[in-house]
């Protein structure tokens, strides 16, 4: 390939009828990397051990390593720590961020140092939550969701919602830099500003946020609820106030271990392949349906690739299209079943999204496999597989249809979700919080599961997000989609402009984004003791 020549000129396309107009080069995302403070940390867990002194006793802040590791003592503080919760938490010594949790391993010390703790027990020393339901750690922090049952805590005021509560929290050390009008709100919590002085509560997309700083690590409890009033199938956001807080004021330095420390990660031109693909298209970023956003709100144009991710769907053809605004039929005017694609992140929903003009957006991506197509005789829909972007960690409740992906390395800290897949399957093949998945690995089958059977059409819902300080949120999708087909396909794609014409597109070699994606899967940096 010759440096500086177009691309299209290379493969016959006559350069008089192309616009004038260049593509712009998709980017990778700016990420901030905050320092810990693990002195700080440190001092908290011996402040937190005061109360127990002869538990106290067993635990050593000189950060000497002993010549004798069967004697507790002389094994340095944080490393006994993790060795403890491991028990309730595996990873937790991955964490490469002081891990908060509602754990007082303190007081579980104190009752009994060698007992594993019945479920009643373990709760009492968890504030009255469940056993952990999800923990993930890595270079980039850790993720951690507890449920609280209906009626628990004497403290608590009667609820309408009949499940167990879930709380969520995520601390960690990589903050994606994002355009985010509504970034920074909230409200304080009086009851809570001793023991978090920054903390800001706040409802974004769909969850009662408390964000907070400490050690230099941002963190973010969350729960998600309904901005309305009480129902019996959907948690009200005040009747989350009380779990939230309860949860908060529980938190105690449960693990975790020092990495070397990381630079910020600076935006780059994306990797992308060389050649063009014979016949795949797309429209721009942002270009959504005329008058299909809510209240006739427009697209968000955004050319960053967020992750360089295998494509979610095993095989192509696949074709990246609304569901919901596009007829099915191509007499009627379109199909979802044709090229070019088109971006329908901001398209027309009820559904918080804080990247979309009017606050309410779609979240993510519609895509059609093109592997058993309406009509066809053969037609077998096992062949639609499902298949997981990157290595990570599953996060998904029984019963539920939609499935998130959760990467964390010392790079990343990002979440992928994958919607209207069959519950049941899922459930049978055992797609569950905490399975751990390779990029490629087949996991589900496209489905059409919206709350109930043939809900939806036959496709795949697709979102990403990023950590924030205002913890997960919703970023458009489609360019990272764009990149992945096109190394699926091993060919890049050609923008297509409203009057059908292609984009001209210039070609250079990009050693640095070829380089980041591969520091990317390589994960993060090796820890350091302590």
């Amino acid at each position: 390939m010759l440096r500086g020549l177009p691309l299209l000129l290379m493969f016959g396309f006559a350069a008089a009828a192309l616009p004038a107009a260049v593509a712009d080069e998709f980017r990778t995302p700016t990420v901030t990397t905050l320092r810990v403070d693990w002195r700080a940390a440190l001092n908290q867990f011996r402040s937190e051990l005061n109360a127990y002194p002869v538990v106290a006793a067993e635990f050593s802040f000189s950060g000497r390593r002993g010549l004798s590791p069967s004697d507790p003592r002389q094994i340095p503080a944080l490393i006994r720590l993790n060795a403890i919760a491991a028990r309730f938490f595996p990873g937790i010594g991955q964490s490469a961020v002081p891990v908060l949790l509602p754990f007082d391993a303190a007081a579980l010390l104190d009752a009994d140092p060698n007992a594993t703790p019945a479920r009643d027990q373990l709760a009492r020393v968890q504030s009255g939550f469940r056993p952990v339901e999800m923990f993930d750690a890595g270079p980039a922090g850790y993720d951690a969701l507890f449920a609280l049952e209906p009626g628990a805590g004497d403290d608590l005021p009667p609820r309408v919602f009949a499940k167990p509560v879930e709380v969520q929290i995520t601390g960690s050390n990589l903050i994606y830099d994002i355009a985010d009008p509504l970034g920074g709100k909230g409200e304080p919590v009086k009851a809570l500003a001793a023991q978090y002085p920054d903390l800001r509560r706040f409802i974004r997309e769909g969850h009662v946020r408390y964000a907070f700083t400490r050690f230099g690590v941002a963190y973010v409890v969350s729960i998600q609820c309904l901005d309305s009033i009480a129902k019996a199938q959907r948690l009200a956001c005040r009747e989350s106030y009380p779990v939230a807080e309860r949860f908060l004021k529980a938190l105690r330095i449960a693990g975790g271990r020092p990495y070397r420390p990381r630079s910020d990660i600076d935006a780059a031109v994306a990797e992308r392949p060389n050649a063009l693909a014979p016949d795949f298209t797309y429209r721009p970023s942002g270009d959504i349906i005329a008058n299909s956003g809510f209240r006739k709100q427009q697209g968000r144009p955004d050319l960053t690739v967020y992750a360089q991710i295998r494509f979610p769907i095993e095989k192509q053809p696949a074709y990246a299209r609304s569901q919901s605004y596009v007829p099915h039929r191509p007499a009627n005017g379109g199909s979802a079943f044709a090229y070019p694609w088109r971006d329908n992140f901001c398209e027309s929903r009820s559904f918080g999204v804080g990247q979309c003009a009017t606050g309410l957006g779609h979240q993510g991506q519609d895509i059609s496999p093109g592997a058993c197509l309406p009509g066809q005789s053969d037609c077998d829909v096992r062949r639609q597989s499902v298949v997981a972007v990157r290595d990570g960690v599953l996060i998904r409740s029984p019963k539920q249809q939609a499935v998130t992906l959760q990467v964390n390395t010392g790079r990343e800290h990002i979440r992928f979700r994958y919607m209207h897949m069959n519950p049941w399957e899922l459930d049978a093949d055992g797609v569950l919080s905490g399975r751990r998945v390779a990029e490629g690995e087949r996991f589900g089958v496209v489905g059409n599961y919206l709350d109930f059977p043939n809900g939806t059409t036959r496709h795949l819902h697709f979102d990403v997000q990023v950590f924030t300080p205002d913890g997960w949120l919703w970023v458009n999708p489609y360019t990272t989609l764009i990149a992945a087909y096109e190394r699926l396909l091993g060919g890049r794609g050609r923008e297509i402009l409203p009057d059908g014409q292609p984009v001209a597109i210039e070609v250079h070699a990009n050693p640095e984004g070829a380089a980041r994606a591969a520091e990317e899967r390589e994960g993060g940096e090796q820890f350091e003791a302590p």
